[in-house]
This record gives structure tokens, sequence and C-alpha cells, in this order.
């Protein structure tokens, strides 16, 4: 895949007016009023891993409709939560069609330092990876295979509108453990998993940090036009079926639009895009990234990797250094 986006600076001055909804607002706040009147504490329960340096805790907690959805908690061992500072905290997103794995995939964070916590994603889990324990009981009308169009002629029963407030309710929930701070939170994540970080940084503008590598659910429009691979593509495999649809389809991403969400984000953002990414294009990146906090009263920091000669793959192991670095000077 040669470059195929538009030139570095123009990405770089890329602001696209979006079709934001009225009432976007009004409607996420009832959203997470209504779910967050489910205030039942998390549940830990200490998993038999054989680890000696870290601890992992099985974690249980309300998230969309009070809806139970699976994490994995990791920590240092030798932290004490009574009698120790209590820890900073990076609550991870799932790519697309993964799960939180096994109670050992997720370490590095918590070997430096950190306590990590790891949301499933609901419904997911069985595309790649070590797999799932979250299902999402909530069904939807005719969709197109995937995730993308479930629920997608109307923004109150898409999937996103579960996942996004999940994740809300994954930091609610990381915040209530004894020895965590809750001022000190960030949001991670890759792909969906970045994406689903910048709704909740949009959302929970009290997170300290959010850093969303190569983000998936940004300018879906833009993504449809330059690209057909999944899984937006899934949105034109939908409408090339259903072409009554169209108007009442994009009503329903309005409201879904990472775009939208960055606006409102209060976080520093440290961003990655690369320039072969047809999955996640660099101009949907940048669309996300260049108005990131433009709501706000001050700017946020932020700061956006570039890598020119990749494609969805980003920088992956070279991510963590940065990525440690900016937790550090913000968490």
């Amino acid at each position: 895949m040669a470059q195929f986006d538009l030139p570095v600076p123009e990405l770089e001055a890329y602001a696209p007016e979006i079709d934001e909804p009225a009432d976007f607002d009004t409607f996420w706040s009832q959203t997470l009023v209504e779910s967050r009147a489910h205030d039942a504490a998390p549940t830990l329960e200490r998993a038999d891993t054989g680890l000696t340096e870290l601890v992992v805790d099985d974690l249980t907690f309300p998230g969309f409709d009070g809806q139970p959805v699976k994490a994995w908690l990791t920590r240092p061992a030798r932290h004490d939560a009574a009698a120790d500072a209590p820890l900073p905290a990076v609550v991870e997103f799932v790519g697309y069609g993964g799960g939180r794995g096994l109670a050992h995939d997720h370490l590095s964070l918590a070997a430096a330092g950190y306590a990590h916590l790891v949301m499933d994603t609901r419904g997911q889990g069985s595309g790649w990876g070590h797999g799932g324990d979250t299902p999402d009981p909530v069904g939807s009308g005719p969709a197109s295979p995937g995730f993308m169009t479930r629920g997608v002629l109307d923004p109150a029963t898409h999937y996103y509108r579960r996942v996004f407030t999940d994740g809300v309710r994954a930091v609610d929930a990381v915040r209530r453990v004894e020895g965590i701070d809750p001022a000190r939170v960030a949001v991670a994540g890759t792909s969906q998993g970045g994406g689903i970080a910048i709704a909740v940084a949009g959302l929970v503008p009290d997170v300290a940090a959010a850093v969303p590598n190569v983000p998936f659910l940004c300018h879906y429009r833009r993504a449809v036009q330059i690209s057909d691979a999944f899984p937006y593509g899934e949105i034109t495999q939908y409408l090339a079926v259903h072409r009554e649809h169209e108007d009442a389809v994009w009503r329903t991403f309005s409201y879904l639009d990472g775009v939208s969400f960055a606006r409102r984000a209060r976080a520093a953002g440290l961003f990655s895009t690369a320039l072969r990414d047809d999955v996640c294009p660099p101009s949907t990146v940048y669309a996300a990234y260049n108005q990131w906090g433009a709501l706000g009263e001050t700017a946020p920091d932020k700061a956006i990797d570039v890598y020119p000669y990749n494609r969805h793959e980003g920088g992956q192991g070279y991510r963590f250094a940065p990525a440690l670095s900016w937790l550090a000077k913000h968490l």
C-alpha cells in the first residue's frame, strides 16, 4: 500500500466540518446518567497467575444499563494499598475483534508502576488474541457482519453507544479501587481501543492523559469515501443493500464520531498515525487530533507520532517508550 491520503502539510491543517447534532451533549449526558444510576461497586477476585512481582484481579463492573463488564486489573505486588501512596492508573481498551485475553497478557504497564485496567469489549473476543468474557445482551435489527452496523438506524440502539458507556464506567470503576489515585487516570488503546479512548476522554474530561494509537471510529464519512478496508467497509456493505437508510445511518454516526469527542477532551493527548494505513486513514486520525480540546478554554498538551512507511500496525512496540514518557509527564 502506497501513501494514498492527503500530503502531510494538508493533514496537519485538516479540520473538516462534521455533522454534529445539536443535542450531542444532551444525548450523552442522559446516557451516562442512566448508566451511572447502577452504582454497584466493582468486584475484584484475585487471579491465580503464578506471578510474583505483579498481582492480577478479575474485576467486574456495571457498564451500560448496569450490565456486567469484565476487566483485568494488574498492579505491582509490592504496593500496599493501605500504606503506600496511591497508584496512577491506565485504563486500556482493546482493538476490534479482540477481548481482554488471559490474565498474564498485559504486564508491561504494571511492571512500570501503574495500575493497569484492561476492559473487555462486549460481544467481542473471538477475532484474535486469547478471547473475551463479556457478552452483549442487547439485540439489534438487520446488520452487516461485524459490529459497525448493529443498531445503526438509531443512535440510542447502536452498539458503540453501549461500548463507549462501558469505557466511561471502566474509569469510574478503577477510581473506586482502594490504592488508586482517582485524579491520576489515563485512557489508552490501539485502533478500536484508540477510538474508545478518544470517546471516553471526551465524556470524562477530568482524565489526565490519553494515548490513542492509530485510532479507529473517527470521521466515518471520510473513511468510507477513501477506503474500502474493513471495518469501515461494513458501513459500505450495509448501505449497498439498504440504500433507503443512508440518512438514518449517517445521523446515527454523527453521535459517535471521534472528532466530536476529541473537541470536548481536556486530557493531554498523545496520538499516532501511519501514512499507509487504509484501515484508519491518516486524515481521519488528524481530523480528531487537530480538533483535540478545541472547545476548552485552554489548549491541552498534545502530540502525534507519524509513521510514513507503516500501515495499520503503526509503531507497534516502538510506541511503548514514548507512551511511558508521556504518562510519566502527565500522571
